[in-house]
């Protein structure tokens, strides 16, 4: 016989598995962690059984304001409701948190994990259908029960789902409200409605659960590992998780700071034409001789280049073909650079921290000559076939075989960087850089230097470990870059980047009713989902050939986001119907791979982010079996 306890625990969640894991990935920084730490500490010692459940809950509501909500977000009472968090931040604007407090020692009216239906979480289910129904808020994310001690976190999804969705319910609750019921007290409700419309669906709930006396002794211990698990909890209580609110890393969204001051050491601006945003050259008056896109024109000028390059030069005057093909070698290079900067950034992770792997600096890179040389005579070259100076200078650059170090067209009959000539610019007013003193910077730097030292101020390579970032970079990852070059190189019509979520989406649901019917019409199977899938498939092999046969064709290819996207959706499915094999036809059982935030993702058994580390054999498993079934899926799957 299967219990009651084993349906009700098979839902409970813990802080780390109920986050999203492409925000489980972002570090969070110190400052804010230690914030975290003496507030919640402050918290704890402030307990006092004897009082009231209103002394307590003021104690949480102060709590969630001086860690993370006050002044962006509104925390007080609303009618009846104990404690909500609003979406903005005054009390006009709609609440996105339900709060229901309990004192410690009413142990009756609060939540347990093998019993969800107390009176606490009969509130929640009324409170909700309030909020929902008769005041038709759809911007819900998430109800809280808590007695300060014992916390229950329920997404607003499963309420929507097991709740509004209940017709019967949501009746007898309009009823309820109109009066037109036999019981008017809210405890009838409670009784004789909400009661019985949980006992139906109890089973199906999932929460979120911990007991923060859980983390004391790890608040009062200093060591570096406490802090770790401490790391979950933090992420679980910010607005960024209970207010569904964008994150450091999220796919969606541009990063207007780093995207804004390097157009302007680019040498360009965004300007607004009806719905459109488009990427041009700066006004006569405001252009920087010391700009990347002003010292190509120049040299470009200079050397009378434009008459060299035939048909390679688009525009209808000498100056839109001055323009165009000095953005067109710019673009190149700032591409490169910022794929170099990825590479750096995970080849000094790889290292723990070892700066010695640092290449993208002064010391190694003294002029844009040693960056010609860096693109060409290293990155391009096998080690074996580079020069024995260079190999000195760079000999933790590995060789990358890749078309993008390879000389382009346009380089070959016009210029490379090697050309630029040496300037300065003047730092941007609203720079990331700052003085000894943390203010910002003024004055000029040499344009190189200032292109390294804006790229150092960012952090390429905080994803992938449950750590504290110590220094306060803001995150620039791959998916960020994704939207900046997309933006830069649609700079003559607008740019229109598809959001993650919609890309996401879109390979999901198209992707997976792809493979199913292709596994109906290779097997004779009659499945209508991938579960059913997995129940069949035998030979891994063979299911591994028919995904693989699969085409993806997307003609308006722009920085391969859509592909990306089809990869990732195709590798967790895969991962899903336990098929994806490695080298030796292993499959990986102990791990999980999913698509969050439009991202790869991999977990392990214990829920923990999967780090790659050379030189553990079984991480090198993983990060082989990824890399080679990406690989293999690029030359058979895509039609571009």
């Amino acid at each position: 016989m299967i219990t009651r306890s084993f349906f009700m625990t098979d839902k409970k969640l813990s802080p780390r598995q109920a986050l999203n894991k492409a925000f489980l990935k972002v570090k969070p920084i110190r400052e804010n962690i230690e914030t975290f730490k003496t507030n919640l500490i402050k918290l704890l010692n402030q307990i006092n059984e004897a009082e009231s459940e209103e002394f307590h809950k003021n104690l949480v509501a102060d709590f969630l304001k001086n860690t993370y909500y006050s002044p962006s977000h509104f925390i007080n009472t609303q009618g009846r409701n104990d404690l909500v968090i609003h979406n903005g931040k005054d009390a006009k604007s709609s609440i996105g948190v339900i709060v229901e407090a309990k004192k410690p020692t009413n142990k009756g009216e609060m939540l347990a994990v093998d019993n969800l239906n107390t009176k606490a979480f009969q509130e929640l289910v009324l409170y909700f259908l309030r909020e929902r129904i008769t005041g038709n808020n759809l911007e819900i994310r998430y109800l809280i029960a808590n007695n300060i001690y014992r916390w229950f976190i329920f997404d607003a999804t499963v309420f929507e789902q097991l709740f509004v969705q209940d017709k019967a319910l949501v009746k007898q609750f309009i009823d309820f409200e109109a009066g037109r019921l036999s019981g008017k007290k809210t405890d009838f409700f409670y009784k004789e409605v909400a009661e019985n419309a949980i006992a139906l669906i109890e089973k199906e709930i999932v929460f979120t659960h911990f007991d923060i006396r859980d983390y004391d002794g790890f608040l009062r211990n200093s060591d570096e590992e406490s802090d770790r698990q401490l790391i979950a909890l933090f992420k679980l209580l910010s607005p960024e998780h209970l207010l569904k609110l964008p994150f450091a890393n999220d796919s969606n969204r541009l990063d207007k700071a780093f995207y804004n001051e390097l157009l302007y050491i680019i040498g360009l601006t965004e300007t607004k034409e009806g719905s459109k945003k488009l990427i041009g050259r700066r006004k006569e008056s405001d252009r920087f001789a010391g700009s990347l896109i002003e010292n190509a024109i120049n040299q470009l000028d200079s050397l009378d280049k434009i008459s060299q390059l035939d048909n390679l030069a688009q525009g209808d005057t000498y100056q839109d073909k001055l323009f165009n093909v000095g953005l067109e070698l710019v673009i190149t290079w700032i591409n490169r650079v910022l794929f170099l900067k990825l590479l750096e950034a995970q080849l000094i992770k790889y290292h723990k921290g070892d700066n010695f792997f640092t290449f993208l600096s002064l010391t190694k890179i003294k002029d844009y000559a040693d960056l010609d040389r860096l693109f060409f005579d290293v990155l391009a070259r096998k080690l074996s076939d580079r020069n024995a100076s260079i190999k000195d200078i760079f000999a933790n650059v590995p060789y990358l075989n890749s078309s993008l170090f390879e000389i382009t067209d346009i380089e070959q009959k016009a210029i490379v960087i090697s050309n630029l000539r040496d300037e300065n610019l003047s730092i941007f007013a609203s720079s990331v850089l700052k003085d000894s003193n943390g203010k910002r910077r003024i004055g000029n730097l040499n344009t190189l230097e200032y292109l390294f030292e804006f790229l150092n101020a960012y952090d390429f390579s905080s994803e992938g470990s449950e750590e504290i970032q110590e220094e306060n970079k803001t995150l620039i990852n791959a998916s960020v870059l994704r939207l900046i070059f997309e933006k830069i190189n649609g700079y003559k019509d607008g740019s229109f980047f598809t959001p993650g979520f919609i890309t996401m989406y879109m390979c999901r649901e198209t992707i997976r009713k792809a493979i199913v019917q292709k596994f109906n019409e290779f097997n004779g199977w009659d499945c209508q989902n991938i579960d059913q899938l997995d129940e069949k498939i035998t030979d891994k092999k063979a299911a591994n050939k028919i995904i693989n046969s699969l085409k993806i064709c997307d003609p308006a290819v722009g920085s391969g986001h859509f592909l990306v996207s089809a990869l990732n959706e195709i590798i967790t499915i895969k991962s899903e119907l336990k098929i994806l094999l490695d080298r030796n036809g292993k499959t990986l059982r102990d791990y999980q791979v999913e698509v969050a935030n439009d991202e790869l993702i991999v977990i392990d058994d214990d829920g923990k982010l999967f780090e790659y580390n050379p030189k553990i054999k079984e991480s090198q498993r993983i990060q082989e079996t990824l890399f080679t079934r990406n690989k293999q899926l690029l030359k058979t799957v895509y039609l571009v």
